[in-house]
């Protein structure tokens, strides 16, 4: 890649797109928003307000054919996300793709092979990896700054319900707390301790129209126990909790940070004494944006790659087949 801007057309003109990632792109160093497509055209409005000049398209394939475009963003619904990526690398564009991938561990596997078959850049949209306070929790556990690590406990949680369309409570478009917010809880748990989990012991599951709207599923790791609780329908909290031998480290604002409250990492050892770090000004989509540039660019490795994504659906797969599977 040359130092030119990095040209990103996004596929989809979703609320998240036009509220967070576009506005991100488009504030990331050494790139530029350049067009979106929709079939519902008017749904492009918002972008333009802050990415004058924006070129809209009315088709998919045609923004997939822009060679204006160098970056491909995809934040269509959860079951379109496999088939787009595969048809943005065929089409020469380097993708980044919002979470979860698929439904389904092994419907990850067509998309890897794409991406090595074209050689090019195709990775997960996990943007807590990107958060300092990430890279600090996986030090401080490295160190052993909390001795040896026994327990994890995570909490994210919502409520949608006065959303009955959202395709987060649709099974149809991939709906489901764990699919959109449990790969958060367990993927960080994952990439936190470099471990997999062994054994999910318990699993239990609320089920609304065929979608999970509260789930509490507890894993055995290598070492440590962990416990998720994600939910649709409750109160929005989030935390993340590690607790070791000697010291436990909490993260207040994990996976929202600076929208929830504010990054803080909170380390309490036997002294009794917290000792507090916070991170007030990191916008976490930013640095997605510029980490996946630098990929682009041979610059350094992209930190969440799709086989990592593929790790934590396939710990969803083991919580869904714990609890019976999912409703027909």
């Amino acid at each position: 890649m040359t130092a030119d801007p990095i040209r990103w057309g996004v596929l989809g003109a979703s609320d998240f797109a036009r509220r967070l990632m576009g506005p991100a792109i488009h504030a990331a160093r050494g790139h530029v928003l350049a067009a979106v497509a929709s079939r519902t055209p008017a749904k492009a409005d918002g972008f333009a307000a802050f990415a004058p000049g924006l070129r809209v398209h009315d088709d998919y394939d045609a923004l997939l054919a822009d060679e204006g475009i160098d970056a491909v963003y995809i934040p269509l619904p959860h079951t379109l996300h496999v088939e787009w990526a595969i048809r943005a690398l065929e089409a020469g564009k380097p993708v980044l793709v919002e979470k979860p991938v698929a439904m389904h561990a092994d419907d990850i596997d067509p998309l890897i092979a794409a991406r090595d078959r074209t050689g090019l850049t195709c990775v997960e949209a996990y943007m807590i990896v990107h958060h300092p306070q990430w890279h600090r929790l996986r030090t401080l556990l490295d160190d052993g700054a909390i001795g040896r690590l026994r327990h994890v406990d995570g909490v994210f949680t919502y409520d949608n319900s006065a959303d009955p369309g959202n395709i987060r409570n649709r099974a149809d478009t991939g709906g489901g707390a764990l699919p959109d917010i449990g790969v958060y809880s367990i993927g960080s748990t994952r990439w936190a301790t470099g471990r997999e989990p062994m054994e999910i012991t318990h699993a239990d599951i609320d089920w609304e129209d065929g979608c999970d709207v509260l789930t509490r599923v507890s894993a055995r790791f290598d070492g440590f126990t962990a416990h998720w609780v994600n939910s649709m329908r409750l109160l929005p909290e989030q935390f993340v909790l590690f607790h070791g031998e000697t010291g436990l480290i909490r993260l207040t604002a994990p996976f929202n940070a600076g929208k929830f409250g504010e990054a803080r990492l909170e380390l309490r050892d036997r002294s009794g004494i917290t000792r507090i770090e916070t991170w007030p000004d990191v916008n976490q989509y930013v640095l997605q944006v510029e980490a996946f540039g630098a990929a682009l660019r041979g610059e350094a490795p992209f930190p969440w790659t799709l086989e990592d994504a593929r790790g934590t659906q396939t710990a969803i797969d083991m919580a869904y087949a714990a609890a019976g599977g999912r409703p027909a």
